[in-house]
């Protein structure tokens, strides 16, 4: 009576989860011999299940018979060469040039009618246009040089005025 006192413990400690690997042994060993209480029979075939699964195994020729149904892909080694590295950086460089080059294009075409804006052929020459937006009409000369000379003078009487104080 003892001794299924001490089961019945296990037992219950094994439901928990709190049994060493010795004290599982144990159960499974009780639990082999054929005589066990009526209420214990549950347990048993819970046993005698788990010691079943223990010894079923895939055998020694599964992996050999899992690939043989597998079909491996052939994958190739290429070498890349720093050109292939280098050529989205290449397409990209030749995207943006052609997006300059077609600007100057574009450019030539909308002012190449107009007189007032001369554009330059060569880099470094700058675009002269008049100052105000182009309407068509070209600005007197005269009365801008005249408006100039009054700001220049304009300019020129506070300082005066501020050096003499």
């Amino acid at each position: 009576m003892d001794f299924d006192k001490h089961i019945e413990d296990l037992l219950q400690r094994y439901w928990l989860g709190e049994t060493s690997l010795e004290e599982e042994a144990q159960l499974r060993a009780f639990f082999a011999d054929g005589e066990v209480p009526e209420r214990l029979r549950r347990s048993k075939e819970w046993f005698t299940y788990v010691e079943g699964l223990q010894q079923e195994s895939l055998g020694e020729d599964f992996d050999a018979r899992l690939l043989s149904r597998v079909k491996m892909p052939v994958v190739k080694a290429r070498r890349v060469t720093m050109s292939a590295r280098f050529f989205p950086l290449l397409k990209a460089v030749a995207v943006v040039a052609i997006v300059i080059g077609l600007g100057g294009v574009v450019q030539r075409s909308f002012f190449g009618s107009v007189p007032e804006v001369a554009v330059s052929d060569t880099i470094g020459r700058q675009i002269s246009a008049p100052s105000v937006a182009l309407s068509g009409e070209v600005p007197d000369v005269a009365m801008e040089k005249q408006k100039m000379d009054s700001l220049k003078k304009g300019m020129e009487k506070p300082l005066e005025s501020i050096n003499e104080h």
